[in-house]
């Protein structure tokens, strides 16, 4: 307010400068010397001079505060580690979700053959049996401990997403975004498909249809079905 009333002071002794020369050389005739213009343009750099000092020091700090604003901002974008994150982090997670998921089929491949020749075994020769079945217990012992390497790889991985969740969140929190400035969520058709056909996939423990309320559905159904026959 106090800059406001400033400008209105200094645009109001600007004005008065300039009709005090014109009422001086309105009886002039219309002859205007080169000492007139001079002193016109006397009046008119004073009162450019006079607002330019006004003005400046807020300009000034304005642009100041800008200049931090963007400094400070490109700190925090380096904070974000952007590269690192696109360039190592997230390829390494991704790495180490597809040995997750090799290390976890070879797994279940092993102790499904290994169960499948047990179940196929010959079992009159008792002896060879017996070391048969030893074995393939043996195998499948070797290849549950997938589930150790399986473990630090999610830890890994998890540690990798926590990372990404701190620098967003910090990067998020000092750009200062109000929580409800989130766009408009773009749903693709694979996602209207796996909402409308509700492909939730695996659910959580206490999250989703529980076996009671299929095998209620099945019941139900299979007792309609019964009274068609009676």
């Amino acid at each position: 307010m106090r800059g406001v009333n400033l400008m209105a002071n200094i645009k109001q002794e600007n004005v008065a400068r300039v009709i005090d020369f014109l009422e001086q050389n309105k009886n002039r005739d219309g002859e205007v010397s080169l000492t007139d213009v001079m002193h016109l343009a006397e009046v008119m750099s004073g009162s450019m001079h006079d607002f330019l000092s006004t003005v400046q020091p807020t300009v000034t700090e304005e642009l100041k505060l800008i200049a931090k604003e963007i400094t400070r901002m490109k700190e925090e974008i380096c904070q974000l580690r952007a590269n690192d994150m696109t360039g190592n982090k997230i390829p390494d997670a991704g790495r180490e979700l597809d040995a997750i998921v090799e290390a976890t089929e070879e797994a279940t491949n092993t102790i499904m053959e290994a169960a499948e020749d047990i179940m196929g075994a010959d079992t009159s020769d008792t002896e060879a049996y017996q070391e048969l079945v030893s074995n393939k217990m043996i195998s499948i012992f070797e290849a549950c401990t997938f589930q150790d390497i399986t473990g630090q790889r999610i830890s890994k991985v998890v540690t990798t997403l926590n990372y990404i969740d701190e620098r967003v969140s910090s990067f998020i929190e000092h750009l200062r975004i109000p929580e409800d400035l989130d766009a408009e969520l773009q749903e693709s058709d694979e996602e209207r498909r796996k909402r409308e056909l509700i492909l939730h996939g695996p659910q959580h423990d206490g999250e989703g249809v529980s076996q009671d309320d299929i095998d209620s559905m099945l019941m139900g159904a299979q007792a309609d079905i019964d009274k068609l026959f009676d």
